[in-house]
């Protein structure tokens, strides 16, 4: 891919101010910025978000672009939910992160997820008759809103109108960045 195939393109990364894993957030947003797209971080507050690696250890410390009450989500072509346990976990109890979630999954814009992310979709009611995959600890959760729980580096899924990528760790970075740019290629 080079610098410019995403120029023109946006993308919302919703975070909670501490405990997103570093490594999905950090990477797809340089690699997306790298390629021409712009990225906002949201957060819940404009407080640096502290990421941590493997769920316990201290990782960088980022400055979000915006709180997460200072978006519109209408501005965006994709939205990205990165995971970290303390992270997604929150982000399910957020009300505007769901109503977030919601906005993209009914205007059929695509919507990112990794490792723990998902429980922000399963939280919106957005993963009934969708394939998917996530940390294996989100089967259940998944299975039990309707969707289909693989055990594969990265899923792609159009069923319902709109394309949601998903992958299971900060190990299948390479497939999920591939399909997230696909998938922001091709958005409407």
């Amino acid at each position: 891919m080079s610098e410019n195939d995403l120029k023109g393109r946006s993308v919302l990364a919703i975070v909670t101010n501490y405990g997103v894993e570093q490594d999905e957030l950090v990477v797809p947003v340089e690699h997306l910025r790298k390629n021409g797209a712009m990225v906002d971080i949201a957060a819940l507050s404009d407080e640096p978000i502290r990421t941590l690696v493997g769920d316990k250890d201290p990782g960088k410390t980022i400055e979000p672009t915006l709180t997460l009450a200072e978006t519109d989500p209408n501005a965006y072509d994709m939205l990205l939910v990165p995971g970290g346990t303390l992270n997604a976990d929150a982000l399910r109890l957020n009300d505007l992160a769901i109503e977030t979630v919601r906005t993209f999954t009914t205007s059929g814009r695509p919507v990112a997820a990794i490792c723990h992310g998902p429980w922000a979709l399963v939280e919106a009611g957005a993963v009934q008759g969708k394939t998917l995959t996530s940390f294996p600890s989100l089967r259940t959760d998944i299975s039990n809103a309707g969707g289909s729980w693989r055990d594969d580096s990265v899923i792609s899924d159009d069923a319902g109108g709109w394309r949601l990528v998903t992958s299971r760790t900060p190990h299948d970075l390479d497939d999920f960045l591939r399909e997230v740019e696909a998938a922001l290629i091709t958005s409407p």
